[in-house]
C-alpha cells in the first residue's frame, strides 16, 4: 500500500518528521556490496539504524541485498525479531550471561569473549535442542571489548568442544580506520590475520567497517560491516570517495507561528539574541529533545522557501526560532528544512556536525524516537513509524 503523505497538521502530530529515502538507501547498499564483492555483507543497524529507524532500515537493507544484520545488544535484536525479521542477526557488543536464554530463544548470534557465557549458551541451546552460532572478537588495539590475541585460540577451542555451540565467525574492530595514516590499522590487521590463521576452521572472518571497505577493499575477507556509508555519509574527510553515496535522511518541520518583533526585543531563554531591526521570527517545532543540538543556538541555520535563515536565541527542548525577516513571502505552514535539500540550498549532516564540534554519527543518532520516520520510494510514502504507530508497510520482509 501507499500511505497518504502527511500534512503539517495531520495525523503525524507535531509538524516534524525524518524522511527516509529508501531508493537512496538501496543504492548505497548495492554500491557498497559491489565494492566488497565477493564478501558477504552485514548491514549495521544498531542505534536505531543510526537514527533512521531500525525496523524500516533493516527490511530495506535485506531487500537491497544485505546477507545479514548487525546490532550492538540483545534488545536491538529482539526489536527486529518482533518486527518479523528472521535473517541472521549478529550482536556485536557485550551480552551478560543473564541474556543467554533470550539469545537462544531469539535465534541471535552473540559475540562471546569468555567461557562463562559460552557455557550458559550451551546449556540453553541443549535445552532447546538446537545448535547456537556465535562469533569471537579479537582485541587488536582498540582496547575496548574483545579477547586478547594470545587468548583467542584457547577460548575458541574450548567453545568448539561444546557440542551445542557453533563458532561461526571471528572479527576485530579498527581504532583509526577513518584517519589518513593507516599504519595502526595495518598493524591491527596483521595481528588479526595472525590470530585467524590459527583458527582455519572458523568460516567467517570480518574486519571491515565503511572506512576500511572504501580505503582497503582487499581487507573484505569473508564479510564486511558497513554502517555510516549505507546512510549516505563518509566516515571522515580522510576516507576515499571511491563509492558514490547518496544522502538518505531529510529532517523537516513547518513554520508554526510568526511573530513580529521591534528593535531591542529578545528571543528565547536567557535573552541571548535581540533584534537589531524590525524582525519576523518563525517558530519551528524542533528542539534538543528531538535531536537538534543546543549548541546551534545563534549559530546554525535552516532553509525556508529556498533561503537560509539563521537560528536565533537558544534552542529549546521542543522548539526553536528562526529569523525569516529576509523571506517576506513566508507563511505559517511553510516547510523548514533542518537537514537536507530544498531547491538549490542544502544543509548536510556534516555541516551540522562541524558546527557542533562533533561527528555525523552523533548528529544522526541524536534524532529522537518521537520524531516520525517516513519511508519514501520515488517520493511516495510507503511506510511510517511514530511513537504511537508501529511501522506499517505493504508486508513484512523476512529472510531465512
Amino acid at each position: 500500500m501507499v500511505l497518504d503523505r502527511p500534512q503539517s497538521n495531520g495525523w503525524w502530530g507535531r509538524p516534524l518528521c525524518a524522511e527516509i529515502d529508501l531508493d537512496a538507501f538501496a543504492y548505497n547498499v548495492a554500491a557498497l556490496k559491489r565494492h566488497a564483492n565477493p564478501a558477504a555483507m552485514a548491514a549495521v543497524v544498531k542505534a536505531n539504524a543510526y537514527g533512521h529507524g531500525a525496523l524500516g532500515i533493516a527490511r530495506a537493507a535485506l531487500e537491497a541485498g544485505s546477507d545479514r544484520l548487525a546490532v550492538i545488544c540483545v534488545d536491538e535484536g529482539e526489536q527486529l525479531r518482533r518486527g518479523g525479521i528472521s535473517s541472521p542477526i549478529l550482536v556485536m557488543g557485550h551480552s551478560p550471561v543473564s541474556d543467554a536464554r533470550r539469545i537462544v530463544e531469539l535465534r541471535l548470534t552473540p559475540t562471546v569473549n569468555d567461557l562463562e557465557m559460552g557455557r550458559a549458551l550451551a546449556r540453553e541451546a541443549e535445552t532447546a535442542a538446537l545448535r547456537q552460532p556465535l562469533h569471537l572478537k579479537v582485541d587488536t588495539g582498540l582496547n575496548r571489548y574483545g579477547t586478547a590475541p594470545q587468548e583467542i585460540v584457547s577460548l575458541a577451542q574450548a567453545l568448539r568442544e561444546m557440542r551445542a555451540l557453533e563458532v561461526e565467525g571471528v572479527f576485530t574492530h579498527f581504532a583509526s580506520a577513518d584517519e589518513g595514516d593507516k599504519r595502526f590499522t595495518l598493524d591491527q590487521y596483521s595481528i588479526f590475520r595472525a590470530a585467524a590463521e590459527k583458527l582455519p576452521w572458523i568460516p567467517v572472518r570480518h574486519v571491515s567497517n565503511t572506512a576500511t571497505l572504501l580505503d582497503r577493499p582487499e581487507m573484505g575477507l569473508d564479510m564486511v560491516r558497513p554502517g555510516i556509508g549505507m546512510y549516505g555519509l563518509y566516515p571522515s574527510q580522510n576516507v576515499s570517495r571511491s563509492v558514490d553515496l547518496r544522502p538518505v535522511l531529510r529532517l523537516t518541520s513547518r513554520i508554526a507561528r510568526l511573530t513580529s518583533l521591534a528593535p531591542g526585543d529578545s528571543v528565547s531563554y536567557g535573552r541571548t539574541w535581540r533584534a537589531s531591526r524590525s524582525s519576523n521570527i518563525g517558530l519551528v517545532m524542533c528542539g534538543y529533545a528531538d535531536g537538534l543540538p543546543r549548541s546551534l543556538s545563534n549559530r546554525g541555520s535552516m532553509i525556508v522557501r529556498g533561503k537560509r535563515v539563521p537560528i536565533v536565541g537558544r534552542v529549546c527542548m521542543d522548539m526553536c526560532m528562526v529569523d525569516v525577516t529576509d523571506v517576506p513571502e513566508v507563511e505559517v505552514g511553510d516547510e523548514v528544512v533542518i537537514i537536507g535539500r530544498q531547491g538549490e540550498m542544502e544543509i548536510t549532516v556534516d555541516e551540522l556536525a562541524d558546527l557542533c564540534g562533533t561527528i555525523s554519527y552523533e548528529v544522526l543518532c541524536g534524532i529522537s524516537a518521537r520524531v516520525p520516520r517516513l519511508y519514501l520510494r520515488a517520493g511516495r510514502l510507503m511506510g511510517a513509524e511514530t511513537l504511537t504507530t508501529p511501522l506499517a508497510q505493504e508486508a513484512p520482509v523476512t529472510t531465512a
